[in-house]
């Protein structure tokens, strides 16, 4: 090639020389001249090139199944490639044009030689684009962190490019400039410290697939409540759920504590766990007229026939003296209730009937005793879990006076004055 570049520009200055234009005064003239011969070349070579490039690799695209070509045009990497190839041109004629000029000849070659190598990284750049949409296209690779790995790729490469602008510029080795970088180490790890960690905790949450792209997660130190959209270095951004977004630093995520509700959601229920307070002066003994009311309510007439023929039975069999109701064995307003909800949870068509099903009382606290529902919805999603869960509570509240029960609620505290 020098020898092709050479015959191009290397005529004008000897002929000028022939025609005794002066030594000065031919060298600007040939510098002139080649100047505008170098600018048609490149011009030339770049739209021949950028045609050639650009229309070959759309054929291919639209001729492959792979959208990883697509990507590539989308991306323009055949344009920067056009670009580079006219670049090479002007870096090996620079030398022969400037002959004559050598302060400016090591000026222009550094320049040159700077944008060659800048070029060079956005080229890599466009082509690690097109392989990471590509890849999160591709549904095994779409919820994975692929946006931290191609940028510690290009951070690498940007280490080494800037290593080589500075040689080509200070005109040092490159194995002396990695030395150098080597010495200063540790000032490069505190300035790319979070850098470093986000590195090393994106690569955790990936190997350990602690959360994904898509996950829905739950972060109160950060006040994130939504769905991962993106997952890179530095980042973790969380759209929540009023349409906000969060970002989270990536190393929090193997640093502190959040909540991540995939389990739920690939889970066969999504789990509804309340409670509500029941006055404890408001429970009491059955006794015989009650129990004939409450047979009315049928999801429990097998029960309360069934229980009081065992009531029965033991009662006679141990003589208890039944005229006061503690004797005994007896059936509770509050026992019968629990076992009504349970019923009414196994006949609910929104619950799913091969998990945990359950109905308990809980610890007595000074406000009462909690009765906790505890089950799980066959649908998960957001809008119809928060609607079976209400109109289960709904029919729970509605149904707490026919067993004589009592919710508790805290008083308010107005005081009601009578007008003397």
């Amino acid at each position: 090639m020098h020898k092709i570049v050479d015959k191009i520009f290397g005529w004008s200055y000897p002929l000028f020389k022939k025609w005794d234009f002066g030594e000065t005064l031919s060298s600007y003239l040939s510098l002139a001249i080649n100047i505008v011969v170098l600018m048609i070349i490149v011009y030339a070579i770049y739209r021949v090139f950028r045609y050639v490039l650009v229309r070959s690799m759309i054929i291919i695209a639209r001729r492959t199944k792979t959208r990883f070509d697509d990507l590539l045009v989308s991306n323009k990497t055949a344009k920067y490639i056009a670009h580079l190839i006219p670049l090479l041109f002007i870096y090996k004629s620079v030398p022969i044009i400037l002959e004559n000029f050598v302060y400016w000849e090591g000026i222009f070659g550094k320049l040159v030689g700077i944008y060659i190598v800048l070029l060079t990284l956005w080229i890599i750049k466009t082509i690690l684009n097109a392989f990471r949409d590509h890849l999160k296209s591709n549904p095994s690779y779409s919820d994975k962190p692929i946006d931290s790995y191609i940028q510690v790729i290009m951070i690498v490469l940007w280490v080494f490019g800037f290593i080589m602008i500075i040689s080509k510029i200070f005109e040092i080795s490159t194995g002396a400039m990695l030395g150098t970088f080597g010495a200063i180490s540790a000032i490069i790890i505190l300035i790319f410290r979070d850098t470093i960690l986000g590195f090393v905790a994106s690569v955790q949450v990936s190997l350990n697939d602690m959360v994904r792209i898509g996950d829905w997660i739950t972060f109160d130190k950060f006040g994130a409540d939504g769905d991962v959209i993106e997952i890179n270095l530095a980042t973790v951004k969380v759209r929540n759920f009023d349409n906000t977004t969060t970002t989270i630093p990536t190393y929090s995520m193997i640093s502190d504590s959040f909540r991540n509700w995939r389990g739920m959601l690939d889970s066969n229920g999504r789990r509804i766990k309340r409670h509500i307070l029941i006055k404890a002066n408001s429970i009491r003994f059955l006794n015989e007229k009650e129990l004939r009311e409450l047979k009315k309510i049928q999801l429990v007439t097998n029960y309360i026939e069934h229980r009081q023929n065992e009531i029965e039975k033991f009662n006679q069999m141990h003589n208890i003296d039944k005229s006061l109701l503690i004797n005994g064995r007896n059936m509770t307003n509050f026992g019968l209730f629990r076992k009504y909800i349970t019923q009414y949870l196994s006949q609910y068509p929104g619950l799913n009937k091969d998990m945990i099903l359950l109905c308990r009382q809980l610890q007595p606290t000074p406000q009462g005793i909690p009765l906790e529902i505890y089950t799980f919805s066959n649908d998960k999603r957001f809008e119809n879990y928060e609607y079976i869960m209400s109109d289960i509570f709904d029919h729970i509240f509605a149904s707490i006076p026919y067993f004589d029960l009592e919710i508790y609620e805290m008083p308010s505290g107005k005081s009601d004055f009578v007008d003397q």
